[in-house]
């Protein structure tokens, strides 16, 4: 099965595509969508509906994944400017007829990991033990989106 992770983001949105058989996993393509704080908001949107767009019409991912919103009170703008680029994904989703599911990031860590708590440094490590990586992404929001999709794997025993 062909699993996208998404970590979304207004200014950079990971994305991690991997094949799921068995318990083994195999990367397909990872990136980032980079988008210019310098531009309007519509049109760093339309960057990421397209750039997903352009993914599932390549690749025809089975499903997509996403990290469940959280936003702690004192950062509430990132948690809102995260739900733009989170509101796209689900239109591309909808758009294209892809199933979506969310994990909390707990979830996540615990399925990845086996610890709900994990550092950014051992999920790296273990993605890139996981996928065969002769090095670690290098970028967490590839990393993340990664993470996203090996736990859907994992937690729905693909």
């Amino acid at each position: 099965m062909r699993i996208l992770g998404i970590d979304p983001g207004l200014n950079i949105t990971g994305y991690g595509l991997i094949e799921a058989v068995r318990g083994k996993f195999r990367l397909i393509e990872a990136g980032v969508i980079r988008t210019s704080a310098k531009d309007k908001i519509e049109k760093r949107l339309q960057n990421i509906y397209i750039n997903l767009i352009e993914l599932i019409d390549e690749y025809s991912p089975a499903v997509m994944v996403l990290e469940k919103l959280y936003s702690h009170y004192k950062h509430p703008t990132t948690a809102l400017l995260m739900g733009h680029a989170r509101g796209v994904i689900c239109l591309v989703c909808g758009s294209k007829g892809i199933p979506l599911i969310s994990y909390p990031s707990t979830r996540i860590k615990k399925a990845v990991i086996g610890e709900g708590h994990a550092s950014k440094g051992q999920i790296s490590e273990m993605i890139k033990n996981l996928l065969g990586l002769k090095r670690t992404p290098d970028s967490n929001d590839i990393t993340d989106a990664l993470a996203v999709a090996i736990s859907h794997a994992y937690i729905e025993r693909i």
